[in-house]
């Protein structure tokens, strides 16, 4: 028996004319008594395919007739060039088997119309319908993107020799605000879902000095806005005998380098998503521009925004302070009190701290957060201090200080926040396979 191909290997133009095996699932099927087009998907593709009844014979044509989308089928058939086609091609069925039936009684949930309907694709049927939902032809477009997410940050690390390095997700404290921590039990005991992988890799900076993870934070926050999940992926790294501008220069190289990645392998894929391939562009090859805190709020504060100085910035601001940016920019320089005490504070002036965000154009918002660490000591049990923070659940982090301490510095990137920004999603949940938000953790 001959070897199944993919339909993008039919796009490839190397079996024009040949009997090929396709497996697959019909996605569009329609007809008369004597000819039947279906449309056929993989994980590659889709192709329209013919059955004539008498070539496959009465049986073979009538189990096609009664197949319902979402039918999984193996084909054989002649490759055929057709202008007229998606793709250019179609096959022309020679044999026919029906794999996987589906029930009359319960036909495929999903129909154009639902997700035309829909508030960008995700109503609460969607949601609910979500391992379905999956096979849509937008859903495997933002999985592929996200693949290649994944791919580039992993290259970018490994190709500058950086160790990829695993923590708990088991934790005793918090990394950002203690009102976004999940409380689980623990043998008795309390313990939380960790916010950021930062603490457990600072531990191992002074042996690995660079390293990097992708794995998921839990953060409890009640937000419903399209930027927030309850479990989302964090790309972090951290580096030894590094200052925030040695780190702002790593988050910048990565970011163009996951836009450029996505331009080389998913150019199909944002297209068919309708996205602006020359923002894309723009993203992956101008610089980054840098703006300390103080400027961006007298921004707003000239725009007429309500903030004042010492108030981090929420989504609300980002937004408004982003309109008009053509490309990301870093925010530096944060307020000391808007900060949590691992900020190393500014040598030349204590009431700010070396941190920074990148935040994102097109209303996207912060998509990094980092900075360089509180390094020595006595400085950092002065800032847990300063902070009311209780030591026991830190005495571990405070513990590392202690033996040969050096500057360093890392960041988090928010996987899912690029991908959707990236992608032009218009919400966070259409980027990531089964999303997790305050109201919502089934399917």
């Amino acid at each position: 028996m001959q070897k199944s191909i993919f339909i993008e290997d039919i796009r490839s133009g190397k079996y024009d004319g040949e009997v090929v095996d396709l497996k697959g699932w019909i996605t569009r099927t329609r007809g008369s008594n004597k000819i039947r087009f279906i449309v056929l998907r993989d994980s590659t593709g889709r192709i329209q395919c013919v059955a004539k009844r008498d070539v496959v014979g009465d049986a073979v044509f009538e189990n096609l007739k009664a197949a319902l989308i979402e039918t999984s089928i193996e084909l054989r058939g002649i490759v055929n060039v057709d202008d007229r086609s998606d793709g250019g091609y179609e096959l022309v069925i020679q044999s026919a088997n029906v794999i996987g039936e589906v029930n009359p009684e319960s036909p495929f949930p999903i129909t154009e119309s639902a997700m035309a309907n829909s508030d960008g694709g995700e109503t609460e049927f969607l949601l609910d319908h979500r391992h379905l939902y999956l096979r849509t032809s937008r859903m495997t477009q933002m999985l592929k993107i996200r693949s290649s997410v994944f791919g580039a940050i992993h290259r970018y690390f490994r190709e500058r020799d950086f160790t990829e390095y695993h923590a708990p997700n088991f934790v005793a404290g918090a990394v950002e605000g203690g009102s976004t921590l999940f409380e689980v039990p623990y043998f008795g005991r309390k313990a939380y879902l960790t916010q950021s992988w930062q603490l457990y890799a600072e531990a191992a900076m002074p042996a690995l000095e660079r390293l990097y993870t992708i794995a998921p934070s839990f953060r409890a926050e009640k937000s419903r806005t399209r930027r927030h999940l309850t479990e989302f992926w964090h790309a972090e790294m951290e580096i030894a005998w590094a200052g925030n501008s040695d780190v702002m220069e790593h988050g910048e190289k990565l970011v163009r380098t996951i836009a450029k990645t996505l331009l080389d392998e998913r150019t199909e894929e944002l297209t068919e998503l309708n996205r602006d391939l020359d923002l894309i562009s723009r993203y992956a090859d101008n610089p980054y521009p840098r703006m300390r805190y103080d400027e961006a709020v007298e921004i707003l504060q000239d725009m007429k925004v309500d903030i004042e100085w010492g108030q981090d910035l929420d989504y609300s601001k980002e937004k408004v302070l982003t309109q008009d940016f053509d490309v990301p920019h870093f925010l530096t320089h944060y307020p000391k009190i808007a900060k949590p005490f691992y900020h190393r504070p500014d040598p030349e002036d204590p009431k700010y701290v070396l941190c920074h965000d990148l935040l994102a154009p097109e209303g996207y918002g912060e998509i990094i957060g980092g900075g360089e660490r509180t390094w020595s000591e006595a400085e950092i049990l002065q800032r847990i201090d300063e902070e009311g923070t209780p030591r026991g659940p830190y005495e571990f982090y405070i513990d590392i200080r202690r033996y040969g301490g050096v500057p360093h510095g890392g960041f988090g990137l928010g996987v899912d926040r690029i991908c959707s920004w990236l992608s032009g999603a218009e919400h966070i949940r259409e980027v990531i396979p089964f999303p997790r938000d305050s109201r919502r953790v089934t399917p």
